[in-house]
């Protein structure tokens, strides 16, 4: 302890020092850790791959756009039967009297054919004359002529072609399909669509739900997905794009997509391909529960007393411990 009364110099007096500039240490870590976290980011990242859009897949790949957006007429595309969220007509994913989904019902309403054609092609009408009496046309035929025109449309599009953006079919009675079709293209590939199907009355757009329907209908971001190895049977949960690993603590999610009954059409107990996700949810509960509730289950709570790998892994604490003999 500092004597009562003595100057700096004589309490540090025999002891010795060195200059010591603190702002130089800081600045030399800030720098160092710096320049580390750039190389190691150079070296390390993942890919910045550009962001998905109607915009993109409507240039890219405008057959597959209306492709999709003539199945969405027709109510054949997943979205248009998906069931709760989004609409009523599929049951949704079960397992038993267990149904989340059918519990919880629509709460976000989404009328395929509605959202992703028929109102934005009706908002690109306003100054388009050609357009609206297509759209009334359509509207006011009777379903089984709908139908019709769905099909005839629908078994031309294997074989069309795309010159300077816009699909050709061969000629054919499609009704107003086509005029519908090629506003539709021209309003996607404008960047026209992504806005329009954003609009939902708030002035910052961050509910992506439609548009990421929309898209995921057609084959155009499942053939991205694939590419960058992030489908289901790819380990894509939890990997970045292409072989970067991205969140590991996800793997054992992501590994029961790949075992069976969930990779399986008939499956084991009810559980199958159909409900693989509502399967696997209640299964990583239950495992989560189990693993908290260990120290309370009998036998496996004992296991570490007979088979005590722990001792090996901590044998310095443990050595420590030990009371000499006669002690």
């Amino acid at each position: 302890m500092r004597s009562m009364g003595a100057t700096q110099e004589e309490y540090y007096r025999g002891v010795r020092m060195v200059p010591y500039d603190l702002v130089k240490e800081i600045v030399l870590a800030i720098v160092g850790v710096g320049v580390l976290a750039l190389v190691i980011a150079a070296l390390l990242s993942s890919p910045d791959v550009p962001q998905v859009t109607i915009a993109t897949w409507a240039q890219q790949n405008p057959i597959d756009l209306v492709t999709t957006a003539t199945n969405e007429l027709a109510g054949t595309t997943t979205s248009a039967a998906y069931g709760p969220p989004y609409n009523s007509v599929g049951a949704g994913q079960s397992w038993g009297p267990i149904a989340p989904q059918k519990w919880f019902g629509v709460r976000i309403p989404v009328d395929s054919a509605s959202v992703f054609v028929i109102q934005p092609l009706q908002k690109a009408s306003f100054s388009n004359t050609a357009l609206g009496t297509a759209l009334t046309a359509w509207q006011t035929a009777t379903p089984d002529q709908q139908t019709k025109w769905l099909d005839a449309y629908s078994k031309a599009l294997p074989a069309a072609t795309v010159t300077d953006g816009a699909v050709t079919v061969a000629t054919g009675d499609y009704g107003p399909l086509q005029v519908m079709m090629s506003n539709l293209v021209g309003v996607a590939q404008a960047g026209g669509l992504d806005g329009l199907l954003l609009i939902n009355g708030r002035f910052y757009q961050t509910d992506y739900t439609q548009p990421l329907l929309f898209i995921g209908d057609g084959t155009y971001l499942s053939g991205l997905a694939s590419d960058a190895k992030l489908t289901g049977s790819q380990w894509g949960m939890m990997n970045e794009t292409g072989s970067y690993p991205g969140q590991t603590w996800l793997w054992l999610y992501t590994m029961w997509y790949q075992v069976p009954p969930f990779t399986s059409p008939t499956g084991f107990l009810g559980f199958n391909a159909s409900n693989a996700d509502l399967g696997i949810i209640l299964l990583m509960t239950l495992l989560t529960a189990a693993l908290a509730l260990v120290p309370f289950i009998p036998i496996l709570r004992d296991i570490p007393r007979w088979i005590p790998i722990h001792r090996v892994i901590w044998r310095g604490y443990y050595a420590k411990r030990k009371v000499p003999a006669g002690g």
